[in-house]
């Protein structure tokens, strides 16, 4: 999971990018690039650490131009958290491309040695971004005979990438002297939407992983990007469109709309916050079948993707909802921090519970997911420490059982508490006195009866179903030994480093590449 944006403008781009990656934050906290094109340069910055730490003011300064693209990163996959892996990445020919990437290709290893071996063609790390930047850039040698780049050309190049490209992508892209490229895999997994604002000079356009991160700067919201489509915005700032999949069908990924997508977004159609008030309905509808007799005092949330789902539950069982749990905002996703220790050690220092709502009390703490287990279990020690007579705990989300291969990160079925597990075994493994769990058919259809044109979704995670028709357990068993054995000493030394404490690397990597 990662965020970017992309924005061709009639003045510079560099702080409109800036606040747009802000609003993305929560999409990733591990890296933040910005590349910039004034005329035929590019210019690009991007390090490790969280946006308002990459970027000072002379960082901004040496980001001139009217067009930009932008990504947060968290790594997937047990991937590095590398400097050079930051994003985004640079080709210089044909044309020059710089692009950035969100999601994640199953294929790609089979891509980087047909790189090699077929498209003489060198990627220099493990990153997929690399591998599909230099995929798209060999279709677009193919498609331009190196010559004359037009809008034609470049959707039969993007129709390549897709024949040849397996997984989940949205990409947007900056080629040099010609405009601003965006595009979303055939299957519509991660979200991508389009932006628009008009001006005195003439239209300028935007596209991003949320609406939030249109509306919040103050572009006006267009559509989602569809499934398989090019959107194309030349030098000039006229959009043209093409879709370029043979056969494209939108399945969004469910857990966008669970736990990663910020509540105040609209994804395909969905707003995340309306949905997630539904999946409090339907969980409400399943406590009452299960828990007909427990004797519920009050329903609590973990702040703070939960907070609708519990609201809603607290009135359809008719009980006071509160709030017990404080948290700390200077400490990040404890979901997306490497090394259980970690984790386990972030939760305290995230959270902390106030006793006087817990003491002698019957409690119901709804969760959006539980995923590995280690931050439930510290939650429900945390109330009984803090006085607790019962810790009932409901998640939001059906039980995770199955690894996500598509850009989330928990790749390996060890991990995955609910893996190989009833109910009754996470429930003892988490400490509470009760677990109940959401059904997969009712959050389907908590989204459906939101949008009812959306008919199916990427919901590997629960159903094991891999909506893209290559994953096989021979392909799971891979990644689960490349995630288990570290393939590098840098790889063992970012562990160290996490395990130790130590924070993200401050060096950091400024490059301005001409072009052409």
């Amino acid at each position: 999971m990662c965020g970017i944006v992309g924005v061709v403008s009639h003045s510079p781009v560099n702080q409109l990018i800036y606040d747009s990656l802000l609003l993305l934050q929560h999409r990733g906290q591990d890296a933040a690039g910005i590349a910039t094109a004034n005329g035929s340069n590019f210019h690009m910055h991007k390090a490790n650490g969280m946006v308002r730490d990459v970027f000072r003011t002379r960082n901004m300064r040496s980001l001139p131009g009217t067009s930009g693209i932008g990504q947060v990163r968290y790594p997937t996959a047990g991937s590095a958290s590398s400097e050079e892996e930051a994003q985004p990445f640079y080709v210089n020919a044909p044309f020059g491309i710089i692009l950035a990437h969100n999601g994640n290709l199953t294929n790609w290893q089979q891509l980087k040695d047909e790189m090699f071996r077929i498209d003489r063609r060198h990627v220099n790390t493990n990153s997929d971004t690399e591998v599909l930047l230099n995929v798209l850039a060999h279709e677009l040698q193919l498609s331009s005979s190196g010559l004359q780049l037009d809008p034609a050309a470049l959707f039969k190049a993007v129709s390549g990438v897709h024949r040849r490209v397996r997984g989940s992508y949205a990409i947007v892209a900056l080629i040099a002297g010609y405009g601003m490229l965006a595009v979303r895999d055939p299957f519509g997994i991660r979200p991508l939407c389009l932006g628009k604002q008009e001006t005195a000079h003439g239209v300028e356009w935007m596209v991003a992983s949320e609406s939030v991160a249109i509306e919040g700067i103050g572009f006006e919201f267009v559509r989602d990007v569809r499934p398989g489509e090019a959107i194309f915005i030349d030098a000039e700032g006229q959009l043209h469109s093409q879709q370029c999949a043979t056969t494209p069908s939108l399945n969004p990924c469910i857990f966008e709309l669970v736990y990663l997508a910020r509540p105040d977004s609209v994804l395909d159609g969905v707003p995340v916050y309306n949905v997630r008030l539904r999946m409090g309905d339907y969980l409400a509808e399943k406590i009452k079948r299960e828990l007909p007799d427990v004797g519920i005092d009050v329903v609590m949330p973990i702040p703070d993707s939960s907070r609708p789902a519990a609201m809603q539950v607290a009135k359809a069982l008719g009980v006071e909802y509160r709030e017990g749990f404080f948290k700390n905002r200077y400490v990040g996703r404890t979901f997306i921090m490497p090394g259980q220790a970690v984790r386990k050690k972030s939760v305290r220092q995230k959270l902390n519970a106030m006793n006087i709502e817990f003491k002698g009390k019957n409690v119901l703490i709804v969760d959006d997911s539980i995923v590995r287990g280690t931050t439930s279990h510290e939650i429900v020690q945390m109330a009984r420490d803090a006085g607790a007579n019962k810790v009932i705990f409901a998640s939001a989300a059906p039980p995770v059982k199955f690894p996500n291969v598509y850009g989330i990160d928990m790749p390996t079925r060890g991990e995955l508490v609910a893996h190989g597990r009833s109910d009754e075994e996470v429930a003892r493994m988490i400490g509470a006195d009760h677990l109940v769990y959401q059904d997969v058919d009712a959050l389907k259809q908590a989204v459906r009866d939101i949008n009812p044109a959306l008919k199916e979704f990427e919901a590997s995670c629960f159903d094991g179903n891999y909506v893209t028709g290559d994953i096989t357990t021979e392909y799971l068993d891979r990644i689960e030994s490349a995630r288990l054995a570290p393939s590098s000493q840098s790889d063992r030394d970012a562990a160290s480093d996490a395990m130790d404490g130590g924070g993200p690397a401050r060096s950091q990597l400024h490059l301005q590449l001409s072009v052409g």
